[in-house]
């Protein structure tokens, strides 16, 4: 198998309880992850990650394969890329990618996850990430006693927004990487690092119980544009969406 994606969804959470689980637009949060990776054509395989058995349930009835994660490697100091490693070795398989994707963000779009895996594929990049043009102007402290200052720019001489440094920022929905590189810088961000841009209005984040109500907001609409692609898709491969024909033999035709 050339592409493997993993999900890491532990049972303990701090912001929202039984985060994994908790629903955005009738479905359970990692159910929505698995959905979205078994959607995207470069992907062989999808694994969850986790040590709690009502994640592992929702994630086999999603398709997943899923691995028993040991209790020491999910704990809230726990890193991701020790879950990540932990499952390449128990399914005892280096892919040629690995795709690291968050159930924490409930609109992942597979046909970015096909972008980014293609895009690694080509050579274009080591690893890359999913991330939202941040055009914003920022500001971080000084020195003690001098406020806050421009980080990104100069405030005496403020620049047009379109001016300002190019700058992203990740969304953590995904992270897809050569698997060889993983392994052997044992982090997610090796070699040359890129960039996936991805809609901002879906590059929502769960980590309280606010963002989780913006989710369900905006899953509605998130269902109702996804149909309306859809549908725009169905008319253009329809051959009733092929132009007329207009060959000058035609009967009837005049000058």
């Amino acid at each position: 198998m050339s592409v493997i994606a993993v999900i890491p969804a532990r049972g303990g959470s701090v912001g929202v309880r039984a985060k994994n689980v908790r629903e955005v637009g009738g479905q359970p949060l990692v159910a929505r992850a698995v959905a979205s990776a078994r959607r995207a054509s470069t992907i062989d395989r999808v694994v969850v990650s986790t040590d709690d058995a009502t994640i592992a349930d929702v994630a086999r009835r999603a398709g997943a394969f899923v691995v028993d994660r040991p209790a020491a490697l999910a704990t809230s100091t726990a890193s991701s890329e020790s879950a990540l490693l932990h499952a390449l070795a128990v399914i005892d398989v280096t892919p040629e990618i690995l795709v690291f994707i968050q159930a924490t963000s409930p609109f992942i779009d597979s046909t970015d996850l096909d972008l980014a895996v293609r895009r690694v594929r080509a050579g274009e990049a080591d690893a890359v990430f999913s991330a939202v043009a941040t055009p914003v102007f920022l500001w971080g402290p000084g020195e003690p006693g001098e406020g806050w200052r421009g980080i990104n720019h100069d405030a005496a001489l403020r620049p047009r927004r379109q001016d300002l440094p190019r700058q992203v920022a990740e969304t953590g929905a995904f992270y897809v990487m050569r698997a060889a590189g993983f392994l052997a810088a044992q982090h997610r961000f090796f070699g040359r690092v890129e960039p996936q841009l991805v809609d901002e209005r879906w590059a929502v984040d769960i980590d309280t119980e606010v963002e989780l109500d913006v989710a369900r907001a905006l899953a509605e609409a998130h269902e109702q544009a996804q149909e309306a692609e859809r549908d725009s898709a169905a008319v253009l491969d329809s051959p009733s969406a092929a132009p007329p024909s207009t060959s000058s033999n035609d009967e009837g035709h005049q000058t």
